[in-house]
């Protein structure tokens, strides 16, 4: 039984999902989910997950069921629904979950899971990095407007900066930590900004950001430590940044802690039958398919370059306003996407079955 899409997406936001607090959603998409006609369940890292078709082909559309902080009345005003998550990234977990809930389609396997915690540290996705069988084609549930494809983000990884020095009197002109601190963030910016000579776009180049400052004195150790984030093109590893940062700092009075983990940039191959189909399918809906690559980070960045099949992110939605206070979508926007994500998988579908038919 086709699930109704905007009844789905509407109870779907109603359930206040912030990260560490996604339960109630979780709940509520298994049991819609199995209503209709879905093998679903919640597996061991607490995901939601739905199975329709028994094919040998998986199609996985991954998207997250959590949301940032933030709660907002959900309502309709005209076409527009209101509520955290609308955007980010309910509606395009509702759109997967609508498409596959029409019924099982000749050879795949279609798979729809809600994942945990992505806007935090991604328990729910690096969980299925670790457990979950490599699918056949993944699609990763974001915001990106009903016509468009989203190929690629960039990578991020955190880190502290801390710097102590002995204590001195203002007066005497020596270097406080503070004055340290600040000289350091100059010479990473000027180091970022030799590293993306020549680079063209936002996507191709390193973007450390200051996203923090601090210090404080026992009277006798002067300190200071900076919060900085660095968001990483394709080709730059964890380890090679963190090797030349290292190399940055000034010796001895400066230290350096980075997150626990961190994610490299992924950029996904666009000649394939995923990016094929979307395309065929956005045309007859009447669009003009474009691509685009995100500055950010999702859940691509975490399960895709174990994977290696071909992927892509869909959803509708304006990811403008992902976060905000007045979060909203567009509800024919959503629709349009249920239609173009069906197609899609049918496309799909035929090929495969047409493969499989020849003996491929």
């Amino acid at each position: 039984m086709m699930l109704d899409p905007t009844t789905l997406l509407t109870e779907l936001v109603s359930q206040y999902s912030p990260s560490n607090h996604e339960t109630p959603a979780v709940d509520y998409l298994v049991g819609a989910m199995k209503s209709a006609g879905f093998e679903a369940y919640i597996d061991p890292a607490g995901n939601a997950v739905g199975h329709m078709g028994d094919g040998d082909i998986e199609v996985l559309m991954l998207g997250h069921i959590d949301t940032v902080p933030g709660e907002i009345e959900v309502r309709t005003e005209g076409d527009l629904l209101y509520g955290r998550g609308s955007v980010d990234a309910k509606g395009p977990l509702a759109t997967f979950t609508a498409a596959a809930s029409i019924g099982a389609l000749p050879g795949l396997k279609l798979t729809v899971i809600g994942a945990l915690g992505e806007e935090i540290h991604s328990p729910g996705a690096n969980w299925l990095r670790e457990n979950y069988p490599r699918p056949d084609y993944l699609i990763i549930g974001e915001p990106s407007r009903w016509d468009r494809v989203t190929m690629g983000y960039k990578g991020s990884i955190w880190s502290k900066i801390d710097v102590a020095v002995p204590m001195t009197h203002t007066a005497s002109g020596v270097t406080s930590a503070c004055e340290h601190a600040v000289e350091t963030w100059q010479t990473i910016q000027n180091w970022a900004a030799d590293q993306n000579e020549g680079k063209k776009g936002e996507f191709n180049c390193i973007r450390p950001t200051l996203r923090g400052m601090d210090s404080d004195t026992d009277g006798l150790t002067d300190r200071a430590s900076l919060r900085v984030g660095f968001r990483l093109p394709p080709g730059v590893t964890i380890e090679g940044l963190q090797a030349s940062i290292a190399e940055l700092l000034p010796d001895e009075i400066a230290s350096i802690e980075w997150a626990a983990s961190g994610e490299v940039a992924y950029r996904g191959e666009k000649n394939n039958q995923l990016v094929k189909s979307f395309l065929s399918a956005i045309r007859g809906e009447g669009g003009r398919p474009g691509f685009v690559v995100k500055t950010g980070t999702s859940d691509m960045n975490t399960v895709a370059p174990t994977w290696q099949c071909p992927t892509l992110a869909y959803g509708p939605g304006d990811s403008a306003l992902d976060h905000t206070p007045n979060e909203h979508i567009s509800l024919t926007e959503y629709q349009t996407a249920v239609r173009v994500l069906r197609a899609a998988l049918e496309k799909i579908s035929e090929k495969e079955s047409t493969n499989s038919t020849n003996g491929h």
